[in-house]
């Protein structure tokens, strides 16, 4: 097992969530964490925990992963003690809308694409170099049982899953010859802000995603990245497909009640 005492961890979308739960596991591990975000108080309100609860050495970014400039910058312009990343961990994501194809949102589309391909790309494409110049760190990309199995209405996030899948793949070839390890974790049903963001913050029709079911936590998926990026170094855990017991695929749910 690979300690990660004073390892350096980038998590994106670390603000709720998944995002929140890493922060919080790698934290008391004694990693050193650059947490970004848009929602900024959140990020504030998150460090203070993770500094208070573990001594946690904490780097906020305020950012918006669509958005490559700012990606860019932030990154470049990471102080020295900070900017040699071991972990990324492309945690952002969303998705907008359920509707038919047909009948899709085009603005819709465009944020999922923004953010759950692009956004993990510009990361990725500012990050990697680093890490093949010291021949050293781990890539850990939020894909989604979305990613594997098409659902009816979920046409453009499932399209988007499937590229995660795809650069998650393409990018382990990319590397090979170097030390570099490459990692997609694709859950299932977990209860986050997630359907909270699909349905544009209709909570009545959020909380009935998970009615009778008892799905994941953001602890679960956090515990199974922990697991992935402490393994020894010459083990690289290319996918995970995590899915709550009361689910057997995207579409098949056992409903209790």
């Amino acid at each position: 097992m690979i300690s990660l005492q004073n390892k350096i961890i980038l998590i994106t979308g670390a603000s709720s969530g998944i995002g929140t739960a890493c922060a919080r596991i790698f934290a008391e591990a004694g990693a050193k964490l650059i947490l970004a975000a848009r929602r900024w108080e959140l990020l504030q309100q998150l460090r203070d925990v993770l500094k208070q609860e573990f001594k946690a050495e904490v780097h906020l970014l305020q950012l918006d992963v669509r958005d490559r400039v700012a990606v860019e910058s932030a990154i470049s312009n990471l102080p020295d003690a900070w900017s040699e990343i071991d972990i990324l961990i492309n945690n952002a994501g969303l998705s907008r809308g359920l509707d038919k194809l047909h009948e899709g949102s085009f603005q819709d589309w465009e944020e999922m694409i923004d953010t759950n391909i692009k956004g993990l790309l510009y990361l990725t494409r500012y990050v990697v170099p680093g890490m093949v110049k010291r021949d050293r760190g781990h890539i850990v990309n939020l894909g989604s049982i979305a990613g594997h199995q098409t659902y009816p209405s979920g046409n453009v996030y499932c399209a988007t899953k499937a590229a995660v899948k795809a650069i998650s793949e393409g990018l382990k070839q990319d590397l090979l010859g170097t030390a570099i390890r490459v990692t997609s974790v694709d859950p299932g049903m977990v209860e986050t802000e997630f359907s909270n963001v699909r349905f544009h913050g209709d909570d009545e029709r959020a909380k009935k995603v998970y009615q009778g079911v008892k799905p994941l936590t953001p602890e679960d998926i956090a515990d199974v990245i922990f697991f992935c990026t402490t393994r020894s170094p010459h083990v690289n855990i290319n996918e995970v497909i995590l899915m709550p017991v009361d689910q057997a695929s995207a579409t098949l749910v056992n409903r209790r009640s």
